[in-house]
């Protein structure tokens, strides 16, 4: 008899375990990252541009559809979940999702990446939630150079959101910058500097062609080992080799010289690490996209609506995750740009 256990909806596999969301290149998706909303406060010039045009409310996933999906995914062996947007802390109520989603049976680790403007308001109620994981993104320290890049004054509510984050005890708290080449890549020092001083941990991100300007080129983005150099020559640094559990790491590791915590690089374009990926993604209005950079998405939302059993849903995940590409091709000419920007598609 085929083991199987209720899940809002209908029945579905039980145990069904890791190896069932594989693609043809035997790498198994076990990490989903889940957009809530494609709204932010902010317009980060490599993201989004000034008039993005929002989603209708309708269209996006309730709690209880990303509840349902949540544990379709994690029946095929997602264990891990990561909460987007957008800005998902624009989202109502959502330390009440965060709630729902740590207490899925299988589900091993949940984390959160927002720009940290809502932070000092909402930080002690996903603490409290049981969130203990999160990535702020902060690309400068000055004033001047954060409005011109997200085209909002806001800088002190993001230090205020980091400083309550610590006061409740999130940990770790990671800081993500996008570099960019003549504007923002001076900043990486200092950033380094100021996350050593407040036990954050600093990583760099190698800007990417999801922008919604069409801004983005290869003499824009900076490469790992030029960061490297310049931290380097004031803080030296030992790469940090990985565990096994940590294999799919998107971030290469370095620890300080003196201790003083660690600085990562996610290095999309100069070093790639498709080979390894085992990330899956979900939309704020319900696609599933096998690939941050997938030119092809499946809707889940409209059959879960309109009534799909558990199991069509679940074969859908594995026929989109079946055909994921080998990579995403950003350093080839046959490169394809998604036609959806980053936070439509949910960092």
């Amino acid at each position: 008899m085929i083991p199987l256990r209720y899940i809002g909806g209908g029945f579905i596999l039980k145990d069904m375990g890791q190896g069932h969301l594989v693609d043809r290149f035997n790498r198994i998706a076990t990490n989903l990252r889940v957009s809530v909303t494609d709204i932010c406060n902010l317009r980060c010039t490599y993201c989004m541009s000034e008039d993005t045009q929002f989603i209708d409310e309708s269209k996006i996933m309730t709690f209880d559809e990303i509840d349902r999906l949540i544990q379709i995914a994690v029946s095929l062996g997602v264990n891990k979940v990561r909460i987007t947007g957008g800005e998902p802390l624009v989202r109502r109520n959502l330390p009440d999702l965060i709630s729902r989603v740590l207490e899925v049976d299988g589900i091993t680790d949940v984390s959160l990446t927002t720009n940290g403007i809502g932070l000092a308001k909402q930080a002690q109620a996903l603490y409290d939630a049981g969130l203990r994981r999160i990535n702020v993104s902060l690309d400068t320290l000055s004033k001047a150079k954060f409005q011109q890049i997200t085209r909002r004054k806001a800088l002190a509510k993001v230090l205020d959101g980091l400083k309550e984050a610590s006061r409740c005890g999130f940990a770790p708290i990671k800081i993500n910058a996008v570099t960019m080449r003549g504007f923002t890549e001076e900043e990486v020092v200092k950033l380094v500097s100021f996350a050593r001083e407040n036990s954050y941990e600093m990583r760099f991100i190698e800007f990417m062609p999801l922008d919604a300007d069409d801004i983005w080129g290869r003499n824009m983005f900076v490469p790992k080992k030029e960061l490297i150099d310049k931290i380097r020559k004031l803080y030296p640094l030992d790469p940090v080799e990985s565990s096994s559990n940590l294999k799919h790491e998107t971030a290469k590791n370095y620890q300080f010289k003196d201790g003083l915590g660690r600085v990562g690089f996610i290095s999309s374009v100069s070093e790639p690490f498709c080979d390894d990926c085992n990330r899956v993604r979900l939309t704020a209005d319900g696609k599933f996209r096998n690939c941050l950079f997938a030119t092809e998405e499946t809707d889940l939302l409209t059959p879960l609506r309109q009534g799909a059993s558990n199991e069509v849903i679940a074969k859908m995940m594995i026929e989109s995750v079946a055909n994921k590409e080998v990579g995403h091709l950003i350093n080839s000419v046959d490169f394809v740009k998604p036609e959806r920007n980053m936070s439509m598609i949910g960092g």
